[in-house]
């Protein structure tokens, strides 16, 4: 999302710039029209890029932030399962030497070192099911809030780009409105140009095709 959002910063800031260029062309100063219309485009651009600035200010605190801390929690998440995959595999391992000692003949040494390897196992199994019920407790709670965390951020997205849209197509209607005083339809402008287009080709300095 942050670099979709870099993106439409960048498209919006090369829009500013195209019409100020437009603007200081020296065919504006010959063309009261064309000035008229290349200030309404440059103003209508630099409407859009402020609208958009401020979508991605939003954007960034009510969608990036929060993802970026909701992520910051998943290394500590990680961390508590690498600790209870820890803690079961020294869980097996002495388990499986109290079973080795518990199937040997019952011979005095041998009593001694499975009471030794129960003692031995006990705390180790506590560990384990103290870090393992805290993972099925909490790793479910973790999952479900992930609607609640992030539902406020798809509120205030949505929003943004609703008031974003709304504004773009109040900016471009009132540049077409500004602009097209003709009313053209899409044909008669195209017609239009194509006059023009052979008023310029019929003039002697323009080479034939």
């Amino acid at each position: 999302m942050k670099k979709s959002t870099e993106a439409d910063l960048a498209m919006s800031k090369a829009a500013v710039k195209i019409s100020g260029d437009l603007l200081s062309n020296p065919l504006c100063e010959q063309d009261q029209p064309f000035l008229d219309s290349m200030n309404a485009l440059d103003t209508a651009m630099k409407r859009m890029d402020a609208f958009n600035q401020e979508k991605v200010n939003q954007i960034q605190k009510t969608v990036i932030d929060p993802l970026k801390k909701y992520s910051s929690v998943f290394p500590s998440l990680n961390m508590a399962v690498k600790r209870r995959e820890q803690a079961l595999q020294d869980y097996k391992r002495l388990q499986s030497k109290v079973e080795k000692y518990e199937e040997k003949e019952k011979t005095g040494p041998i009593m001694v070192k499975l009471h030794q390897a129960r003692e031995e196992l006990k705390p180790v199994r506590e560990d384990f099911e103290a870090k393992n019920k805290q993972l099925l407790d909490e790793m479910p709670k973790f999952y479900n809030s992930r609607i609640d965390y992030f539902q406020p951020s798809f509120e205030a997205l949505i929003r943004a780009q609703v008031v974003y849209f709304t504004e773009m197509h109040k900016i471009f209607t009132e540049l077409n409105d500004q602009i097209d005083q003709s009313a053209l339809t899409d044909e008669q402008r195209k017609q239009e140009n194509e006059a023009k287009l052979n008023e310029l080709r019929s003039l002697s300095i323009v080479a034939d095709d």
